[in-house]
């Protein structure tokens, strides 16, 4: 009869009761960076450092020190602070917030506009903007019913969609016209701002960002490309009217509309140009009536400006 080792049924067992109290502790995350130590002593051992916006379990407390470990992943929710180690060790308590911490959610979210900010700011810290995505996530994890909940949540999935459209933006097929060959954005994360946040502005920004991967690349001076999007903006903008969107939707599909006179012309199409301006003139129009103090406005006012004078939108302007 073969006789099994029985060390390898209690490592499990230990893996298992290990998981099962850093999921029974407390969590919290950093608004700092921290060095994690094999035991609470600043000489001992340093396992490595975690930056800030990290998530961490609380095991137990030893005077200033906490004794810590990394939240793994799970299918049900987002882990943008999960360690880049299996690690367990001790930290000073210092520069964590829990869900209880007294006005956590504005910590949070001023260490992540901060963060943000040394990102934009010439010979900012490194990984500052990594970093800033990670806390906009942590304040609508653990403070759902926050008033900041919604907008962390909605840079937090904007800061990630920018890195994804700047990647997309350097590939060859970026410039092909068909927008299903263009390399796929990954949309989960904007989508979840419109399934916790329902009819916020929020929701609406998310909306709106999700036309992009719809858009074609190069027209190729050819009108179906521009047709249609002009139609998908004039319907976002009269499905979210409220939208901080709204003027830039009825800005973009003017703009198409009015692209289109030159296009029908080159396509020897020209019966079509009257529509296409008037159409152009009328979602100028209603831009300029409905967000009169808008940039887009502005810009609204010199498009119909160009179309009296009959002076192409695309293409070469110069006669």
């Amino acid at each position: 009869m073969r006789m099994y080792s029985r060390q390898p049924v209690l490592l499990l067992v230990l893996l298992v009761v290990f998981a099962v109290t850093a999921f029974a502790a407390d969590h919290a995350v950093t608004v700092r960076p921290a060095n994690i130590y094999i035991s609470p002593d600043a000489t001992s051992a340093k396992l490595l450092t975690i930056e800030r916006g990290r998530e961490l379990a609380i095991l137990e407390r030893s005077g200033q020190w906490v004794h810590v470990t990394g939240i793994p992943c799970q299918d049900d929710r987002p882990c943008p602070g999960a360690w880049q180690h299996d690690a367990t060790g001790w930290m000073l308590d210092k520069g964590i917030v829990l869900a209880s911490t007294p006005n956590g959610d504005k910590i949070l979210y001023g260490e992540a506009v901060d963060s943000e900010a040394e990102a934009s700011r010439r010979g900012g810290r490194r990984g500052a903007a990594q970093d800033a995505a990670r806390l906009y996530a942590m304040v609508a994890e653990y403070f759902p019913n926050s008033p900041l909940a919604g907008e962390a949540m909605w840079r937090y999935a904007d800061d990630d969609w920018q890195l994804q459209a700047e990647d997309i933006r350097t590939r060859p097929s970026a410039k092909l016209r068909d927008p299903g060959l263009h390399a796929e954005f990954n949309e989960e994360r904007m989508r979840a701002v419109m399934r916790k946040f329902p009819h916020t502005k929020w929701a609406d920004l998310a909306a709106f960002r999700l036309l992009e991967p719809k858009l074609c690349g190069d027209w190729e001076m050819r009108s179906k490309c521009p047709e249609k999007e002009a139609g998908m903006y004039e319907n976002y903008a009269k499905d979210h009217p409220e939208s901080p969107a709204a003027a830039e939707a009825l800005y973009d599909a003017a703009y198409r509309r009015a692209a289109l006179i030159q296009i029908y012309k080159g396509e020897g199409d020209a019966k079509k140009v009257p529509e296409a301006k008037e159409r152009a003139t009328e979602l100028a129009q209603e831009l300029i009536a409905k967000y009169p103090q808008t940039d887009w406005a502005a810009r609204a006012q010199r498009l119909i400006f160009l179309m009296d004078q009959n002076i192409p939108t695309i293409g070469n302007a110069v006669e």
